[in-house]
């Protein structure tokens, strides 16, 4: 799986990110060659060495931040890239809550820097990691594309929105970029390799590495917040993607941007399973997968939980011919293994 002297180099921001690092193995597996750029303020070194174990060689990575203009320019300068794909961002909602100008400042002006630097060099394809915390809690499920986006429940989903909106206009204004905003889900799971997977910083704010966690002895207990929301077992539902199912998604973006003729275009696709998994699901499948009895205990609701969300994934199927392959269980076996090897 090493590039070769023709493979299209990809700019891949937050490259040593949970999302991040296997968008790089699968953009090898799919013939392109990564350039990552990462601060690490939200990841480990660590990741590199996994990535090199499963490809077979070192991914060239550039350490610094992306709100650095100088040393994005010069990276720009040095690597001739055909495409970005920006996943660089702050990302815990309670954080930007406490902290919102940190997440304004970084989130927006890193996508505004790599905005005006793209067209600068000639790069015109732009994948952009978006959520569907757009939707905050919608009317009617599943949501679609055109699901009404409603104001959102933290800095964190604000910027998200606000990015948005920005590549749009930016697009509008004759800007020749072509760019795909992908609105995913919950995304879970590891490489089944077991070499990369998710590294929360501290307690973790998503519910599987908790329950891995708590699997492993690192929590004592897990908390499930609220069982009285108007689902079929009480618990919050959503929408759990493999990892590396999300990350295919971003190769078949970059795939359908590259085949394009038009010279600038704008769209957002849902990236999910179509399917909801209430929280209970998930604990009684992680246990049933691997024979683990969770630790759990019944709490009251979390202010700002959305109480059900998944995706119509329709356009992904039509526009992308992509579609979510990997099971509830594959996912949450993997998560395990993962686990497993880091503890």
């Amino acid at each position: 799986m090493t590039p070769t002297r023709n493979s299209p180099k990809i700019l891949v921001t937050g490259g040593a990110g949970f999302i991040g690092s296997h968008t790089v193995v699968s953009l090898v597996e799919a013939g392109f060659e990564p350039v990552i750029v990462d601060d690490f303020s939200n990841s480990q070194q660590s990741v590199l060495d996994g990535l090199r174990t499963i490809l077979g060689h070192d991914v060239r990575c550039y350490t610094a931040n992306c709100n650095d203009a100088a040393v994005l320019e010069e990276i720009f300068q040095n690597e001739s890239v055909s495409g970005v794909i920006h996943f660089a961002a702050y990302k815990a909602v309670g954080e930007s809550v406490a902290k919102p100008l940190k997440y304004y400042r970084n989130n927006l002006d890193s996508l505004m820097l790599l905005l005006e630097l793209m067209p600068k060099y000639g790069v015109s394809n732009l994948v952009f990691s978006s959520s569907c915390t757009v939707y905050g809690q919608p009317e009617q499920l599943p949501v679609t594309e055109n699901t009404p986006r409603l104001p959102a429940q933290s800095p964190y989903g604000n910027t998200k929105a606000i990015s948005e909106d920005i590549i749009r206009d930016t697009i509008q204004a004759n800007v020749p970029i072509k760019a795909l905003a992908l609105r995913y889900f919950n995304p879970i799971g590891a490489h089944p390799s077991a070499e990369i997977g998710e590294l929360p910083l501290g307690v973790p704010a998503n519910l599987v590495p908790f329950i891995t966690q708590t699997a492993a002895g690192i929590r004592q207990s897990l908390t499930v917040y609220g069982n009285d929301y108007n689902t079929p077992d009480g618990t919050c539902i959503r929408d759990y993607i493999h990892v590396v199912d999300l990350a295919e998604a971003h190769v078949q973006a970059l795939r359908k941007l590259s085949e394009s003729e038009a010279v600038s275009s704008y769209d957002v696709i849902n990236i999910g399973t179509g399917r909801g998994e209430t929280v209970l699901n998930i604990i009684n499948t992680f246990e049933a997968e691997t024979g683990v009895n969770l630790n759990y205990t019944i709490g009251p609701r979390r202010p700002g939980d959305v109480e059900q969300v998944y995706a119509d994934v329709s356009k992904a199927n039509e526009v992308l011919g992509w579609t979510a392959r990997r099971s509830l269980g594959e996912s949450l076996r993997d998560a395990w293994r993962w686990q497993q090897k880091i503890s």
